[in-house]
């Protein structure tokens, strides 16, 4: 199994992670991040970059816990952890837009959508074949995929 890691000493708050994130995620058909509408919210970040009030920032990503609150609060079931690759997977036709996964997850991962129907949180660009959009994009390689 894999997961992300993140060595926050590293990061130096430059957001290259949420803008990938944002790009690889994009529903217009577009590529690249010169055209990202960053203002629209359907472009919504799955990972945030907060100052930590000392000059130094915490990077928000979703862990996909070995026994994860998100999933342990999701009434519906759209949360579940897959066994065999590790990862907390979502399925929003089955989400009943409760949120008791935001308020269960104590990282602060998961977000509530735009439109107020789903919930967001990592996907671990599965759909990318070289992996998570995040880790590619970090300069300070304070991002990594390990196998656990």
């Amino acid at each position: 199994m894999k997961r992300i890691f993140i060595d926050p000493k590293k990061c130096d708050g430059c957001k290259n992670c949420s803008l990938a994130c944002m790009e690889s995620h994009r529903k217009d058909g577009q590529t690249g991040i010169y055209t990202l509408q960053l203002q629209d919210p359907e472009n919504q970040s799955r990972n945030r970059i907060l100052s930590d009030g000392k000059g130094g920032y915490l990077p928000i990503f979703c862990r996909h816990c070995d026994i994860p609150d998100c999933a342990g609060a999701c009434m519906s079931g759209a949360l579940q952890k897959n066994m065999e690759n590790g990862l907390v997977e979502y399925n929003a036709d089955s989400c009943a837009a409760c949120y008791m996964c935001v308020m269960s997850c104590r990282y602060g991962v998961p977000a509530i959508s735009p439109d107020r129907r789903r919930m967001i949180k990592c996907d671990f660009c599965t759909h990318l074949p070289e992996g998570p959009a995040c880790v590619r994009a970090c300069p300070k390689k304070a991002i990594e995929v390990r196998e656990v």
